[in-house]
């Protein structure tokens, strides 16, 4: 570790009083900034604002390194200075000696052997492996969606401790020496159909945050991040969803927003009260909101579309009023969250590569919809640097656009392996994670 408590804390929650957590940065934030400690980057947008990645690579040329990664998973990994964080879940030859039997809605079957929930930290420079451990052994009581995995969540760390969320085998607070400081189970979900779980958690200062949606007895909870006892819990009239919440501190109060089928909603983070709601999202709700120093943009797009801008200000309940600052109803996103950078939002329609970009302030159409050719079905989220917009689809195969009012093609680059979590930018080095291996991509030096 190399920066103590009160740096971190300032980060989190003097950055965010200051400028919003999408906002200029701010003294105090570069340590942040220049890391990627959550699934969707230091600004929660998709953005990483000292990065300057690469532009073109292959199997043979700018990978500096590529390494086999044990078990499934599809979280995305975090980085923190010369450490990556990685989850997995590894199946053993082990029979459960019970094995648990599927709900009756259920469309899948929970696995008959026992896996292992590993915890994974490997050097950054060289990917040599650090540390490993398993946080539990347990037979899921749930089956997956053939897409899903048991490791889907993606950790958060604040620079002092990394929080793992196993879904309903738990969560885990490890130092960054692996170090196990505590553990909570909150107990076992039912996803829709059994198609299994995938929010990741969000850490704020001393919360940490997790949504627990299910087909019953859905809730959001807020946890300390030294001891992990509950702060507050609330319960959500909500079915499974997948939407990782976010934290935003605008005109002195931090929200914790988290999308959701029936709802977005904005929270008090210090007392779990609802301060606003919208409705009119789609089923199945995943991409995690996204917001600017005075708008969060909340989007859904399985069975129908929907994004909304509602301004941090709101209160009350804001479906179907004026309240909203523009809605757009066209070719959002299932399993893909959006990006906002520098005041445009990108997002690819339901899991096709057919991308639209909006201008964040109105709404009003930059382009699209419009196909990213060489792109397949996609999953993962786009991230972006340096002037630069990278969309990864299911085959491996990466897109990077030039950021603009217009779609420009810069360049395609082809690894042949599976991916679905979402690629992580931090310095001059691209990480991406596939079915069967962690890559590390950089620039040659000749």
């Amino acid at each position: 570790m190399t920066n103590p408590r009160w740096m971190i804390a300032m980060w989190f929650g003097v950055l965010s009083l200051a400028v919003g957590v999408c906002g200029a940065v701010a003294l105090g934030a570069e340590p942040h900034e220049r890391n990627w400690p959550q699934w969707r980057g230091p600004r929660a947008t998709g953005e990483a604002p000292l990065a300057d990645p690469p532009l073109h690579w292959d199997a043979q040329s700018n990978i500096r390194w590529k390494i086999k990664v044990p078990g499934e998973g599809s979280a995305t990994p975090i980085v923190w200075d010369d450490r990556i964080f990685v989850l997995s879940a590894l199946p053993t030859d082990r029979l459960a000696d019970q094995a648990p039997e599927p709900h009756p809605d259920a469309k899948t079957s929970p696995p008959k052997n026992i896996y292992q929930f590993v915890v994974l930290c490997f050097d950054r420079q060289s990917g040599r492996e650090l540390w490993r451990q398993v946080a539990c052994e347990a037979v899921p009581h749930e089956g997956r969606h053939s897409t899903n995995s048991y490791a889907s969540g993606s950790p958060v760390t604040d620079g002092e401790r990394l929080y793992v969320s196993f879904g309903s085998r738990g969560l885990f607070c490890y130092d960054l020496s692996g170090q196990l400081l505590w553990k909570r189970e909150l107990g076992k979900l039912r996803t829709r159909f059994g198609w299994g779980e995938g929010t990741s958690p969000t850490v704020y200062g001393n919360s940490l945050a997790i949504v627990c949606d299910q087909e019953e007895n859905s809730f959001l909870t807020v946890l300390d991040v030294r001891s992990g006892e509950t702060r507050w819990r609330a319960d959500r009239d909500e079915p499974t969803s997948w939407a990782t919440p976010l934290a935003v501190t605008h005109a002195g109060r931090t929200q914790l927003i988290v999308n959701g089928t029936r709802r977005a909603r904005g929270y008090d983070l210090a007392t779990g009260e609802v301060i606003w709601e919208c409705g009119g999202q789609t089923v199945n709700a995943i991409p995690s909101p996204l917001a600017d120093d005075r708008t969060v943009y909340c989007m859904s797009g399985y069975r129908g579309a929907a994004a909304f801008a509602i301004p941090l200000d709101a209160q009350g309940d804001l479906t179907d009023t004026d309240r909203v600052r523009w809605s757009f109803k066209q070719a959002t996103p299932y399993v893909p969250s959006p990006i906002l950078y520098q005041g445009q939002l990108y997002f690819t329609r339901e899991n096709s590569s057919v991308l639209t970009a909006l201008a964040a302030d109105t709404g009003h159409v930059r382009f699209g919809p419009q196909r990213l050719p060489g792109l397949s079905s996609v999953y993962a989220s786009p991230v972006a640097a340096a002037g630069r917009v990278y969309f990864v689809d299911r085959d491996g195969t990466t897109v990077v656009l030039r950021h603009g009012p217009q779609l420009e093609v810069l360049a395609t680059n082809k690894l042949e392996e599976p991916m679905d979590a979402s690629p992580v930018l931090v310095g001059t080095q691209l990480f991406l994670r596939g079915k069967d291996h962690l890559y590390c991509i950089e620039e040659s030096k000749k």
